[in-house]
């Protein structure tokens, strides 16, 4: 199920991940295009700006990720609900306060990223101003669109994702031939494009929060000092990720300056933009690996986590190895897109991408466990891949290999420097472990109490009738060589057989091969903890009671029957899976 559950979210995730890189993409195109080698570099100063919006919108976006998937797991509903109303509390602030300062300070940021002072011998300053200016209007709707796209994720909302970021996508071309054609706007204009096009993308996914029967509830009170902090310490290595990414942006546009000028800084604006489109798969891996794995830890399941790390290395592999391909061989065509026929630039950004793309496979790799560490509370680890992969390592290769290489120095730094941050976090890895390991047992990174005695713990996938039977009987065996009662035991078996009987004949429609149930039992002293999960149509049965009450004896008498047994049932539904968790 975790297979399935992995690549049922992975698309969409990509996609998701694309929000902020497609305006930028279609941006650098635009402006490459029309507007000339000037406002290209003037698009890549004012990038490092961009990216620090981007790392406040990531910082609660990956908070909301560890955060909710945890409160999710445990079936915390006013956690839950803690959790999205600091979120929006946070966004709103913090766009208002971004718009208040960047534009007090316009004059002043412009110069502070590299583009000079104001003057009629320096075009790219107002070039480089104009385009802040116009993107930062777009600031609310550009935070709260990343803000969205876990909450689609956890609600299972995942045609509505796909459908505001097409849309925003559209509307971003359509708004730059505009500027272009039209309104001869420049690279204010191209700002103002992309601020409206997100405003379309956030309206799209606003819907899912409107809904009568929506899973997430915004309540004044739960705003709190302690959830705040709770939310942004679960982001913080998501800031520090990306605060790495703005200096890694900001010295190599000062180094490349040194070595070969503002036709470097241009040709880098073009491969940066095309690397994060390539990014986008590493960083979708990662993020839907933080989510999951967020869930399973809360739910202390280990052998689930063990999927999920084999399952997301191999994406993070294949999808990757996809992509490297692709990127060598129409690097040149993608180079043309941008800078048209510009020979300077358009030679020196091909054979820069060509060195890049390179990096794409170790950079997949780091991003996707960075991302899950987060998830599995490994805060520490998930910094220090970060700091290391996204600014320590790059910059000094860079550094040291421009010495000798000049610009292609430059780089080859992004190679080096994403090799070396996964051998120096492989290293720890196996120190944690105790010898050098590639298993996912060893890359979980979990201590080894984690979870349930696997002694204590029965699990098992079930697909029909007949499966459901033979589950039930093995369940009542396992109950009771561990020593309870008989009685206990059939009850066990008993109602797992029920439930699992019931999802079957009820939840698996069209195709049999597409629906799993899985079923995991833990013996916690005097306690029998039975978890159902499935991927059928969402089903709570214990609001199903509650709305069903009847004099008649044999009225849901399945359903009926499992309730009384219990001790504790609670259900939550969280990326598209039904969780239900029995006590005995």
């Amino acid at each position: 199920m975790i297979k399935k559950l992995f690549r049922q979210m992975l698309l969409t995730q990509i996609v998701s991940s694309m929000t902020v890189t497609l305006c930028m993409l279609i941006d650098s195109i635009m402006i490459g295009r029309f507007l000339g080698v000037d406002a290209m570099s003037a698009y890549g100063l004012a990038s490092p700006l961009l990216l620090v919006f981007a790392a406040m919108g990531s910082l609660i976006s990956a908070g909301v990720q560890v955060m909710c998937g945890r409160t999710v797991g445990l079936g915390d509903r006013e956690g839950t609900d803690a959790c999205y109303t600091v979120s929006v509390f946070l966004a709103g602030l913090i766009s208002a306060l971004g718009l208040v300062l960047v534009f007090s300070l316009l004059g002043p940021l412009t110069t502070l990223l590299g583009a000079g002072r104001p003057g009629p011998g320096n075009p790219v300053y107002d070039l480089t101003r104009d385009y802040i200016a116009g993107f930062i209007v777009g600031a609310p709707a550009f935070l709260c669109a990343q803000i969205m796209v876990p909450y689609l994720q956890l609600t299972g909302s995942r045609s509505r994702l796909v459908a505001a970021v097409a849309a925003m996508t559209l509307s971003d071309v359509a708004l730059d031939l505009l500027n272009v054609f039209v309104f001869h706007g420049g690279t204010l204009g191209m700002g103002l494009a992309s601020s409206l096009s997100y405003y379309v993308a956030f309206f799209i996914g606003l819907g899912v929060f409107l809904k009568k029967d929506r899973m997430f509830h915004f309540r004044r009170r739960l705003i709190t000092g302690k959830v705040c902090r709770e939310l942004l310490a679960c982001g913080i290595p998501t800031v520090v990720n990306q605060i790495s990414m703005v200096l890694l942006v900001f010295l190599l546009n000062r180094l490349l300056l040194q070595v070969e000028g503002r036709l470097a800084v241009a040709a880098y604006s073009v491969i940066s933009t095309v690397g994060n489109i390539c990014y986008c798969f590493g960083s979708g891996t990662g993020s839907v690996a933080m989510m999951l794995a967020a869930i399973f830890y809360a739910d202390r399941d280990r052998s689930s986590i063990h999927e999920l790390v084999r399952t997301m290395t191999r994406s993070a592999v294949w999808l990757d190895l996809l992509v490297t391909a692709a990127g060598l061989a129409l690097a040149t065509p993608l180079i043309t897109l941008f800078l048209g026929q510009d020979t300077a630039a358009k030679a020196l950004a091909v054979s820069g991408l060509r060195l890049f793309v390179l990096s794409i496979m170790p950079s997949s790799l780091n991003s996707t466990y960075k991302n899950y560490y987060q998830g599995v509370n490994r805060l520490g680890l998930t910094e220090l891949i970060s700091v290391l992969q996204n600014f320590a390592y790059p910059v000094l290769f860079a550094f040291l290999l421009s010495r000798v290489l000049g610009v292609k120095g430059v780089w080859l730094g992004f190679l080096c420097g994403e090799c070396a941050a996964l051998l120096t976090f492989s290293i720890l890895v196996w120190r944690h472990h105790g010898r050098i390991s590639l298993s996912a047992e060893a890359y979980s990174m979990l201590e080894p109490d984690f979870g349930a005695d696997p002694e204590h713990c029965f699990e098992c996938s079930v697909r029909s009738l007949e499966e459901a039977a033979a589950a039930s009987q093995r369940l009542t065996e396992f109950c009771r060589d561990r020593g309870v009662a008989p009685r206990t035991a059939m009850l066990v078996g008993l109602c797992v057989e029920e439930m699992t009987d019931n999802i079957i004949r009820h939840g698996f429609t069209g195709s049999k091969s597409a629906y799993n149930v899985d079923v995991r039992l833990v013996l916690d002293g005097e306690r029998r903890i039975i978890r159902i999960r499935d991927n059928c149509a969402n089903f709570d049965p214990t609001r199903y009671m509650e709305l069903h009450e009847s004099d008649d004896p044999t009225a849901h008498i399945g359903l009926r029957m499992v309730m009384r047994m219990v001790k504790h049932a609670n259900y939550v539904n969280s990326v598209g899976l039904n969780n239900l968790t029995l006590t005995l």
